[in-house]
């Protein structure tokens, strides 16, 4: 018996994931006849019946579905080889591209960042700032190397190093609400006073919105720094990342309204890229400094309004 070729074992598995023939020369990029032949000539190599074609929809028969198994270690660490040898074929990237989600603290991220690429002077860091979804529609268009933002820690086409946590507070102006604040204001009461929220930036996928009160009256901005500066002109309210609103809320030029309803909520930030695809010596550099480097960066997030508390402490 002949062994079956890498073509015949992609044929198959596109036709066994896709459910037919059809489906699975569009996701290979090849003809109809290209695919039916090689899943045809891998069953007549084998000597086996892989598929059950009697129905509208083709499935795997019992020996088909154990097959497929197999077949798709040996093609997941074929892709995994081929994505090696890329790796070693790279040598040192000419420039990165790095994402950076909405909530980080700017700061403390681009230090990280410049420390970094300060050791590396020929390779040029392409920076970008993106919300909500923008990041991760970059990382899986292949628009990015890595971003840094809060992601779905179940999907297993990342690969993720935990940097900080993010509070998430709703905040006002004061004067701005014409009722008391309280831990029990309603989302029906919020309804008739305009919400600042962040303009997602992703392209393709439909946007997203979080801790938007349904039915009110919205106005969407760029950036964290902008909806902040109409908070505090009391043209809207919003959920804002404490770190950035942390001074205004000590000196009472925005107030808080968590409560039993709006009870706001933590990003968790991640350094994040795709398990997927091939990444340089540089890259594979940065990934490591990233690593070694998230509990003082950690660190330095916690520590950026504990010196004010303590000297407040001390006045008192």
């Amino acid at each position: 018996m002949s062994y079956p070729t890498l073509q015949q074992l992609l044929c198959f598995d596109a036709v066994a994931t896709e459910g037919s023939f059809q489906a699975a020369a569009a996701k290979l990029k090849r003809t109809h006849p290209t695919v039916f032949t090689a899943v045809k000539n891998l069953e007549a190599q084998l000597g086996l019946d892989l598929l059950d074609r009697g129905d509208y929809r083709v499935t795997l028969t019992a020996a088909g579905r154990s097959f497929h198994e197999r077949a798709r270690t040996l093609l997941l660490d074929s892709q995994a080889l081929r994505d090696y040898a890329t790796q070693l074929a790279m040598g040192e990237e000419s420039a990165l591209t790095v994402v950076i989600g909405d909530l980080c603290p700017l700061g403390e991220t681009l230090a990280l960042l410049r420390r970094f690429f300060d050791a590396c002077p020929q390779t040029r860091l392409h920076l970008h700032f993106e919300a909500i979804a923008g990041p991760w529609e970059r990382l899986f268009a292949g628009e990015a190397d890595l971003i840094i933002h809060h992601i779905d820690k179940g999907d297993t086409r990342l690969e993720y190093v935990d940097l900080f946590g993010v509070e998430v507070v709703p905040v006002v102006a004061p004067g701005f609400l014409k009722f008391p604040i309280s831990q029990a204001i309603t989302p029906e009461r919020m309804r008739d006073y305009v919400q600042c929220v962040i303009r997602d930036t992703a392209r393709e996928t439909a946007p997203r919105d979080y801790f938007l009160v349904e039915g009110a009256r919205s106005w969407t901005v760029s950036d964290q720094l902008m909806k902040k500066e109409l908070i505090l002109q009391r043209m809207g309210w919003g959920h804002m990342p404490r770190f950035l609103v942390a001074d205004e809320l000590r000196s009472g030029k925005l107030l808080a309204i968590t409560g039993r309803h709006f009870k706001g909520g933590t990003a968790e930030i991640v350094a994040a890229r795709r398990r997927d695809a091939p990444h340089g010596p540089i890259a594979a550099r940065l990934w490591q400094y990233i690593a070694d480097q998230a509990p003082h960066l950690k660190a330095a997030v916690r520590r950026e309004a504990a010196p004010r508390r303590r000297s407040r402490a001390r006045r008192r």
